[in-house]
């Protein structure tokens, strides 16, 4: 009986190691047999994942060449511009952007008519000058006049009232090459304000050295402004060889004469147009992120550096976002600006989005080439948040650095969103040679470098989607200051 016993315990015994045995294999097949669960996403490596993606892709630089090829030069106001607006719309749709839009608004317009300028004295020679945006006609015989040659800014502003009357004023002086383009506002005066400060001295012309850093007979235009109550004059700007040409004539003690014709048009009831598209936010599609670029450009040359590459950086890394398994939690919307070089843009956009501007997390613009970046600029009050280190983190393999200085401006078209409370960003491309190319008929496809191109999507592909994901407000930072310095 004992033995039988026995036999009873040993063999429930192993009948409960079987059965537990059994129960751990199934339960290990059912474990095979169900999908594992989706680990959360680690916003930081995803970022570093677009960002060496982007480094690969061709997309900015399939969108340039497109641009500036089959659109090319996009004046406001010229039938290229309106092609440029159905380009924009077909773009966006074409690469999956939902929500596009076209926001049409109110902008007179300026075209450019025959231009030619000559010394007649103390020799005769041509100059190649190009007119300056919105310049005023010369009446269609020209005019010619006496020359009252200042080599800077401050100098004709020291001449008194009248003291040109009856001349053409020439300004030479020269922009100063730095890699963040600081030169660019100091010698642009001369273009921006010249012409109506020499109308109050009495001059009936101006003629200006390019606002360029280079050494080349290429004339840079750009747009130039109306002084309240002061009627302006015809003005133009001349390649750097021809201004340094006057300079030595001048300091020789040669009295100088020019002749210059200028033909020009301007329709007051002009329009021109923004153009967006979205990547729709998976979890708070309410919350937007702006960026773009501006897609006008001047008439004289394919516009690639300025802006074609800006809307093509900003669009390409939108794009690549919006291919993720899984789309970030906020909107991104990128603009294609429809009158940044003439202004107007700007002031359209904030009109038409004024009642969404708290929703509006941050915007940026890229509008200075496709040199690399080498600087990041953050909200104010950011620098010394968490995210900047995990942004330098990301964008130190791009060799790009985290500024201790906050943005301040970043870019002509968002200027209405900034000064409405909206927080920008500023990636810092190199412009030491920006401004040999910018406004003149050299700025084209072939000094677009692919490389950096590509550096620039991954920059913004890569941050764009930290601040849509990571869901960080910098509204909220620069109200509390931020966490303290390290």
């Amino acid at each position: 009986m004992l033995m039988y016993r026995r036999l009873l315990v040993a063999t429930a015994a192993l009948t409960l190691v079987s059965g537990v045995a059994h129960a751990q294999t199934s339960a290990k097949k059912a474990a095979k047999a169900q999908p594992a669960a989706e680990a959360p996403a680690n916003p930081t490596a995803t970022a570093a994942a677009l960002r060496d993606k982007a480094l690969l892709d061709r997309l900015a630089w399939d969108i340039t060449e497109d641009l500036t090829t089959n659109i090319g030069p996009r004046l406001v106001g010229s039938p290229a511009m309106e092609r440029a607006k159905d380009w924009g719309v077909a773009k966006f749709k074409a690469l999956g952007f939902t929500d596009v839009k076209v926001e049409q608004f109110a902008k007179p317009s300026w075209t450019r008519g025959d231009e030619s300028a000559e010394l007649v004295g103390p020799y005769p020679m041509k100059l190649g000058i190009v007119g300056l945006g919105r310049s005023v006609p010369t009446p269609a015989e020209g005019i010619e006049a006496d020359v009252a040659l200042f080599r800077t800014y401050a100098e004709m502003m020291a001449a008194p009232e009248g003291a040109l009357k009856g001349k053409i004023a020439v300004i030479t002086q020269p922009m100063v090459k730095a890699q963040d383009g600081s030169g660019y506002g100091i010698a642009g005066i001369s273009r921006r304000s010249g012409p109506v400060e020499a109308a109050k001295r009495g001059a009936v012309a101006l003629l200006i050295r390019s606002i360029s850093t280079s050494d080349s007979t290429v004339p840079h235009t750009g747009v130039t402004a109306f002084g309240d109550g002061v009627v302006s004059i015809p003005a133009a700007a001349m390649g750097v060889p021809e201004a340094e040409q006057l300079e030595r004539l001048a300091k020789e003690g040669k009295p100088m004469r020019i002749k210059l014709k200028l033909a020009s048009t301007t329709d007051a009831n002009d329009v021109a147009w923004n153009i967006s598209g979205e990547i729709k936010g998976s979890e708070k599609p309410d919350e937007v992120i702006v960026i773009g670029g501006h897609l006008d450009s001047w008439d004289v040359g394919t516009g690639a550096l300025d802006d074609a590459t800006g809307v093509a950086i900003t669009t390409a890394a939108a794009k690549l976002i919006g291919d993720l398994p899984k789309r970030p939690k906020r909107t991104i919307r990128v603009v294609m600006f429809g009158s940044e070089e003439s202004g107007g843009s700007s002031e359209a956009y904030i009109a038409a989005h004024k009642d969404e501007v708290a929703k509006i997390v941050l915007a940026g613009e890229s509008d200075t080439g496709a040199d690399r970046v080498y600087a990041l600029k953050l909200p104010n009050g950011a620098q010394s948040h968490p995210f900047a280190t995990t942004a330098a983190n990301v964008l130190a393999p791009l060799k790009i650095y985290v500024s201790r200085t906050p943005a301040t401006h970043g870019g002509a078209d968002i200027e209405g969103l900034e000064e409405a409370g909206v927080p920008s960003i500023e990636l810092e491309q190199d412009a030491t040679r920006y401004f040999d190319y910018h406004h003149t008929a050299d700025d084209t496809l072939n000094k677009v470098r692919p490389d950096e191109l590509a550096q620039n999507v991954a920059a913004w592909a890569s941050l764009i989607y930290l601040v849509a994901e990571t869901g960080i407000d910098f509204r909220v930072i620069k109200a509390t200051g931020g966490p303290a310095a390290h």
